[in-house]
């Protein structure tokens, strides 16, 4: 009934096996990969024709986690998986990012991927997994795909490289300082194809390493998909690129001067006016036929290409008259919201982001629901992209995939820089709004990102900044890296290539390759023009904030203290009513963790006075030899009990409470009484023995012997 083919390697000291021909058999591709006892299902389905007058190419992935993989039931009330989390969203692109550049050339039927997680053992994480499954199962579907591709991740502890780091390793990296990177490369056997890290400022040297290490690491598996594939592959689909040469020639004839003549406008929306009126030109002259040729469009995509890749690669101005090394005019600006914590305006050329920072407290980080269990964390930033930052209409609502991919890309990049939550108890929330674009939007994010944090008085520990690169890679072997990619060298170009980081190394890196791979010198190319942007733009943000301003007037003030875990309980009392009643009384705001550390917010200092002393009369025991206020609440005929210490009570013996004989307490004491008290000990039954005499009743302080002698020998 079954026809399975099954194949399994050691690597990374676990062991990897891909199995297909047992389940979902209709699909044109099904494989299980496992790598410990995480598993994940890999589906490849491909239409056997293009839809008429497709001009682009339809491939869709979906990774989807399953709570049972790990033994949880879903949160929330309908207690299912529902819309994608922003982990699946971010491996979604992790793993259509390498693949897409595999398929034939001219390829436009639609494929659908989609990948499970059936089962995860919580020490290897099923994105490297996942990437796997998804290249053997394309490699077996017959699909035109011009792979397989490998996975892997790096990590780096104490100067050395480690192969695929254990979950636990690489989650809250912020808080272990013995891991500096996290970074996950794809490749064929020849080039790597894509690059995304979370790094603690790593050198250019220490990140190549790591990507050439990971590099070594995957060919193993690729190997093994290969061999797989031998035995499992279906018959490759009949397809034949579709040759529109004739087209091609007449579209640049027709139109070659009036867009290169277009291409020499600086002026990004001038340009696209430009460009937009010479394919109407172009079109004016073809005939219906050719009008409707479904590959007019990459005729003109071609044509555009090949006059901005030709005049680079042969020494030529870029198309807004900068050489292959420039950034753009930069404007820093910051504090240009009034009532925000803090706010940047960052402007590199013609774009620019509107970043703005807010603080919250404990109430306000993150509860992050995963297949490991559920996280909180406090920093987050979002990134909006409306359609007004090009000069378009189109789709706007919540954010799709790529805001969440150029959100998470900046949240990496300045994680790193971020104060121990420790010294600076906030929760911190960036939102970047994109009010420009024509190239790197996302870096532009860093560096607003940066500086807003720093504005609204966030301790970083160093600025940071980040660049795109870019890369004209020609068939003769011609390259040239671009820094600071405007839109069109971005669409057109072979490489995008991302690079943050502060003066003293990279804390992120992100590469997406349109071709079949770079060659390690072309990746330290890039690697060392980016220092140098880097270098320049934080020097250029350094006109407008150096260092972290004092706190907004309107951002709230937050303190700390740490109780024994054991108190826990008593602050919060029965049902909470004791912290119910320190947040009434107070007006602050206190959040308490399983640690038994204790944050009281509020915009007035008062009210966190208020907090913390009485969190601190509860928690706190009262010390030997110090001096209290307290409050008389009964007298009898041996002494007063005076409340002193929260709801502590102590005895004042009638011997002590003054300076002569007493035939009673309420000779010189009533109750309700406020007196000051000093407390002596503790009786052998551990009651609290109080003293009053020795006390100044007036001013608190302890009277001195001398003082005390006078006093008795005067009443003498």
């Amino acid at each position: 009934m079954f026809n399975v083919t099954k194949k399994s390697i050691e690597w990374g000291g676990e062991t990897l096996t891909l199995e297909t021909g047992k389940v979902a058999r209709q699909a044109d591709g099904s494989v299980i990969a496992t790598l410990g006892e995480t598993s994940v299902m890999a589906n490849v389905t491909f239409a056997k024709a293009a839809k008429p007058g497709q001009d682009f190419f339809p491939l869709t992935v979906h990774y989807q986690e399953r709570y049972y993989a790990a033994g949880k039931v879903p949160g929330g009330f309908f207690k299912r998986e529902a819309r994608p989390s922003e982990k699946e969203t971010l491996t979604s692109r992790l793993i259509d990012r390498p693949i897409r550049p595999l398929f034939v050339d001219g390829f436009k039927n639609e494929v659908l991927l989609i990948v499970t997680v059936l089962s995860h053992d919580l020490v290897n994480e099923p994105d490297i997994v996942a990437m796997i499954a998804a290249s053997a199962a394309l490699t077996i579907s017959g699909v035109p795909f011009m792979g397989p591709i490998g996975a892997a991740r790096v990590g780096f502890v104490g100067g050395e490289y480690v192969l695929n780091p254990d979950v636990d390793d690489m989650q809250k990296l912020r808080e272990n300082p013995e891991q500096r990177l996290d970074l996950v490369i794809a490749g064929t056997k020849d080039a790597v194809m894509m690059v995304e890290s979370e790094a603690y400022e790593l050198s250019e040297a220490e990140m190549l390493g790591a990507v050439k290490f990971g590099h070594e690491a995957m060919q193993p598996v690729i190997d093994m998909i290969i061999d797989f594939a031998e035995e499992a592959a279906h018959e490759p689909f009949d397809f034949s690129p579709p040759d529109y040469a004739a087209l091609y020639a007449k579209v640049k004839s027709l139109g070659e001067a009036q867009m290169r003549a277009a291409f020499a406008i600086r002026e990004k929306q001038d340009r696209v006016n430009a460009i937009d009126a010479a394919r109407a030109a172009v079109k004016a002259q073809l005939s219906e036929a050719e009008l409707a040729d479904e590959n007019l469009g990459t005729a003109f995509k071609k044509l555009e290409s090949s006059i901005l890749r030709g005049d680079i690669i042969n020494g030529g101005a870029r198309i807004d008259g900068r050489d292959t090394k420039t950034v753009r005019p930069i404007i820093s600006e910051t504090s240009v919201l009034p009532r925000t914590h803090g706010s940047a305006l960052f402007t590199r050329g013609e774009t620019q982001a509107l970043v703005v920072t807010t603080l919250g407290t404990g109430e306000d980080e993150q509860i992050i629901d995963a297949l490991h269990g559920n996280s909180r964390s406090n920093f987050l930033l979002h990134y909006n992209f409306p359609p007004y930052s090009v000069g378009e209409v189109g789709r706007f609502g919540p954010p799709g995939r790529r805001e969440i991919g150029h959100g998470k890309l900046a949240w990496r990049a300045l994680q790193a820089v971020l104060p121990a939550a420790t010294d600076f108890p906030y929760t911190i929330r960036v939102v970047s709004e994109i009010t420009e674009s024509n190239g790197s939007s996302s870096m532009a994010s860093v560096c607003g990102g940066s500086l807003s944090m720093m504005d609204a008085g966030v301790p970083l520990k160093a600025p940071v900044a980040g660049v795109a690169m870019g890369l004209i890679l020609e068939d003769d072997g011609k390259w040239a890296v671009l820094t600071d990619i405007l839109g069109d060298e971005d669409h057109l170009g072979d490489m995008d290539f991302k690079v943050a980081g502060t003066e003293n190394g990279i804390t992120s890196l992100q590469m997406d390759i349109k071709v079949a791979g770079i060659t390690p010198e072309i990746m330290e190319q890039a690697l060392a023009q980016a220092k140098d942007g880097r270098m320049h733009i934080l020097g250029e943000m350094s006109k407008a904030l150096s260092s972290a301003n004092s706190f907004s007037a309107y951002a709230p003030k937050i303190e700390t203290l740490t109780i024994p875990t054991d108190k826990i309980r008593e602050v919060i009392g029965s049902g909470g009513k004791v912290i119910r009643e320190i947040v009434e009384t107070s007006g602050a705001k206190v959040d308490i963790n399983d640690d038994g550390v204790i944050k009281i917010a509020s915009n007035d200092q008062a009210a966190i006075k208020k907090a913390y002393d009485m969190i601190w009369s509860i928690v706190a025991e009262p010390e030997e030899g110090q001096i209290y206020t307290g409050k008389v609440v009964k007298l009898v005929d041996f002494g007063a009990f005076v409340n002193f210490f929260g709801k502590r009570d102590g005895l004042v013996h009638v011997s002590q409470i003054a300076n002569k004989r007493l035939t009673h307490p309420n000779e010189v004491l009533k109750e309700g009484q406020e007196v000051k008290v000093k407390l002596l000990g503790f009786d052998e039954r551990g009651k609290v023995r109080l003293g009053m005499k020795m006390v100044d009743q007036e001013t608190g302080q302890e009277i001195q012997p001398e003082k005390k002698e006078k006093e008795e020998a005067g009443e003498a």
